[in-house]
């Protein structure tokens, strides 16, 4: 199995610096997105992709519409792929809720209808191990930047971090089916036992 794990492009939320996990509100990307969309098509014109997998927010689901034009893929939509729910700060920027996460451990919750960093490591995991019982060979997977982070970073042998570097807009990380499962398996030993 290979995996294509890409982050969806440039959204009007995050040309801002904006976070947006509730998908009830309206968000696709900027025309610089759709371009980082369109170039990541390009970029994966030759690889034979069996299926794409999206999350179920707007900017994820367009990114792939852009980079799959023209291309006869079966799509599947997968909601634990979703941006954490942010709570309080919901619409609120990025460095706001990256200094409240810096001094807090992984079980707070940023306040009503929020999601603790614990539960979120605990949803990727989840969502990984959905995407290596998949059956077809090639899987295209647009998401967010912090699922992709932390897979990185597990493929690395790097438990969950409280902050992690942004993935790329529309840049394919590869990863082996073997690469999916080692890294899935350090972040599900990490939510048996938190570091932080």
């Amino acid at each position: 199995m290979r995996l294509l794990l890409a982050r969806h492009g440039e959204s009007v939320f995050s040309v801002d610096g904006l976070l947006n996990g509730d998908g009830r509100v309206p968000g696709g990307l900027t025309p610089a997105g759709r371009d980082q969309a369109r170039r990541l098509g390009e970029l994966l014109r030759d690889e034979p992709l069996d299926v794409c997998v999206t999350s179920a927010l707007e900017r994820t689901i367009a990114t792939a519409d852009e980079a799959l034009r023209g291309r006869d893929v079966p799509r599947l939509v997968h909601p634990e792929l979703n941006d954490p729910l942010y709570g309080r700060f919901e619409g609120a920027h990025l460095e706001d809720y990256r200094r409240w996460a810096a001094g807090n451990s992984s079980s707070e919750v940023p306040g009503p209808d929020g999601e603790s960093r614990h539960a979120i490591v605990e949803r990727y995991a989840r969502a990984f191990r959905a995407l290596l019982a998949l059956p077809e060979e090639t899987v295209l997977v647009v998401a967010h930047s912090l699922p992709i982070a932390y897979a990185l970073a597990a493929r690395d042998g790097t438990a969950p971090a409280p902050r992690v570097p942004l993935a790329a807009y529309a840049e394919p990380y590869p990863f082996t089916g073997e690469e999916l499962e080692r890294a899935t398996s350090l972040l599900e030993a990490w939510v048996a036992a938190p570091s932080w």
